[in-house]
């Protein structure tokens, strides 16, 4: 069976088409400036072939009717008819407490995922869109919903409840929710069979660190923690979010920067993190090269950077009474040596020694990179979210 993977934001919608008997992508691409001028769609198939197409893309609808044009002509196409198709697997952002693991998308389940939309009103609706579009435009297949905060919900009550008063978590569901679900139960399944080892048996730190970043707790196969919380803003510093603030702080800036909340919340998801810290970027390639010319900003953040990852491990690692394997993932900890060391450093008490002969030059390659007398397991091992979406979509088609 040959899935389609869809991936839809604001403006954008990432898309790949897999053949599952072999897991492999025939084509993948990404419609970009939905709604704005200059809006286009770029495609590459599995032989090579790359077309890019430019257009009036006005919304999620015509990018799908674009991406399934493309995939059935007769030049740059991968497949004959839409037949093809077996089922549609979507990213969706937030399921809330409603969905503990990917789902069929019946009429029911699409209402629930609206109902999260106030959840995650930057990517529920975009979400909701492609799963629109392709109903209205292949009614008759079928469709799956890969959540990114479902692999989370097995977290614990006094793990995801926030110290306010409760009357709000039951009337507005204000708690910890987590995400990169997705991400870090794949690379845990992947390093375990990589290693030989049984996730069941195993206490893991995985850390996908990207433009967006998370650490997650996963104690014998289950997510028992994670840094990000209500929103994706909460935990580690990342490309332009400021991870970990005092809400104090952010008051304080209000009123002395007579902002409301809408320049608040642009100011903190946007302009902070690594680009706010450095000045410079949000690009952790820009910023090493900074550092390595002497830039103070540079070299503090890089450190600040590593130090708040470093924190998590350390106590996740308390959470689960120990650690087995600790995981990098994401464009940053699949291809940035220099940060792997940096967050691995003086954590020789935990366990982890990372082999600077290993880890050096490794760029987006599963490999182990610790030690051979380290008692921790230190990897790198590349994630594959559409790929996730696209076996949990042809598991649940198949059990239907």
């Amino acid at each position: 069976m040959k899935v389609l993977v869809l991936n839809c934001g604001s403006s954008s919608i990432k898309f790949q088409l897999l053949e599952m008997t072999t897991q492999d992508v025939i084509v993948k691409g990404i419609v970009e400036k939905i709604g704005l001028k200059g809006s286009f769609l770029k495609s590459k198939r599995f032989d090579g072939d790359q077309i890019k197409l430019e257009g009036e893309i006005l919304d999620h609808q015509i990018g799908i009717e674009y991406i399934l044009g493309v995939l059935v002509s007769d030049e740059h196409g991968a497949i004959k008819s839409l037949d093809e198709i077996g089922s549609v697997g979507h990213r969706v952002a937030h399921g809330g407490e409603f969905f503990k693991a990917s789902a069929y998308l019946s009429e029911d389940a699409i209402g629930k995922i609206e109902k999260c939309a106030e959840l995650a009103p930057l990517h529920n609706p975009a979400n909701l869109k492609g799963i629109y579009a392709i109903k209205s435009l292949i009614p008759n297949i079928k469709q799956v919903a890969v959540f990114d905060t479902s692999f989370h919900q097995t977290m614990p009550a006094h793990a995801y409840m926030y110290g306010i008063p409760r009357a709000l978590y039951e009337k507005y569901g204000i708690r910890r929710y987590g995400f990169h679900g997705t991400s870090h139960r794949y690379v845990a399944e992947q390093t375990c069979e990589m290693l030989g080892t049984k996730m069941e048996e195993q206490k893991i730190v995985t850390c996908h660190l990207g433009n967006g970043a998370s650490v997650a707790a996963i104690d014998k196969g289950q997510s028992i923690d994670t840094s990000m919380g209500f929103t994706p803003l909460e935990g580690l510093i990342m490309g332009t979010r400021c991870g970990d603030l005092d809400i104090g702080a952010f008051m304080f800036i209000m009123e002395k920067e007579e902002i409301g909340l809408p320049s608040a919340n642009t100011l903190v998801n946007k302009h902070s993190g690594m680009v706010g810290l450095t000045g410079v970027s949000s690009d952790m390639r820009t910023i090493e090269e900074a550092a390595e010319k002497g830039d103070e900003r540079c070299i503090n953040a890089l450190k600040a950077y590593d130090y708040r990852i470093k924190k998590y491990i350390g106590a996740y690692t308390a959470a689960m009474n120990g650690i087995d394997t600790l995981i990098f993932t994401g464009g940053i900890g699949e291809n940035a040596d220099v940060t792997r060391a940096g967050v691995a450093n003086d954590l020789e008490y935990l366990g982890i020694k990372i082999d600077p002969e290993k880890n050096n030059g490794l760029r987006g390659e599963p490999a182990v990179i610790s030690t051979d007398d380290s008692k921790v397991k230190v990897v790198v091992m590349p994630t594959n979210e559409e790929l996730v979406i696209a076996i949990d979509t042809l598991r649940i088609v198949k059990e239907m």
